[in-house]
């Protein structure tokens, strides 16, 4: 079953109505952006979902083969596992987005928030993923430019715990709206588990579970009416993904 994460949250209700509409992972934006939601305001939605991962039974991950830090194949799997673990305790997980932003101030703004992830979305490197005391998602950004480019030339085993592709536009790091070349990105997830990003919308949702396969799906404003969470696509959304989950299992 095809992950699905909802990004670009606000306010409590937004979250509860994500949870409700059966998304595994809800996120808020630490970032520069117009998404930007202040500390207090991430701490009540935290709160909305029953609190921290932290705060809930949680089985021990599974351990990291050694091998696995040297195969990016073996890596991600292993991601996934661990990621498999902490959703048995707690769903959605909550997960902080970042970009470009120091690492002590990254950590800081995660711990006092109570997020259970975080994403570095700017120009982070993997040795930083190091530095960030909770798990990282690192996106890669895959441009039209770039196509077709392997993106899998920038990633690296043994520091993010997942790997996020997501369009560039310009000067924008995700959040555009726009997509990019998802043939770029099925070759990828054939490699490893990922999570694609970028333009994603309840109406193209299901063609990109289809052709691409990914690990996760990730929208934010393609769930949005007038720039602000539309409760009614964020469902149809996640019934796009189900149904193309379906159709692929047939």
């Amino acid at each position: 079953m095809t992950l699905v994460k909802i990004c670009g949250n606000r306010t409590p209700e937004d979250v509860i109505a994500a949870a409700q509409a059966g998304a595994d992972f809800v996120g808020m934006v630490f970032a520069d952006s117009s998404r930007r939601v202040e500390v207090e305001d991430a701490q009540a939605m935290v709160r909305a979902l029953g609190g921290p991962l932290a705060a809930h039974e949680l089985t021990l991950p599974p351990q990291t083969i050694a091998h696995a830090r040297h195969d990016v194949t073996a890596w991600f799997q292993h991601g996934t596992q661990v990621i498999a673990r902490y959703l048995e305790a707690k769903r959605p997980l909550t997960v902080g987005v970042f970009a470009d932003q120091p690492i002590d101030e990254v950590n800081e703004l995660a711990e006092q928030a109570g997020v259970d992830l975080v994403q570095l979305s700017g120009d982070e490197s993997w040795e930083d993923c190091l530095l960030v005391t909770k798990q990282v998602i690192q996106v890669v950004h895959v441009s039209p430019l770039d196509s077709p480019s392997d993106p899998m030339e920038q990633v690296q085993p043994g520091f993010a715990i997942a790997l996020m592709l997501d369009a560039a536009h310009g000067p924008y790091r995700g959040g555009s709206g726009r997509t990019f070349d998802w043939e770029v990105a099925r070759r990828v997830a054939e490699r490893v588990p990922m999570m694609l990003a970028g333009g994603l919308t309840p109406e193209n949702v299901g063609e990109a579970v289809r052709l691409v396969r990914p690990w996760v799906v990730d929208v934010s404003s393609g769930t949005e009416t007038g720039g602000r969470k539309d409760h009614a696509r964020v469902r149809a959304f996640i019934e796009a993904v189900r149904a193309a989950d379906e159709e692929s299992s047939r």
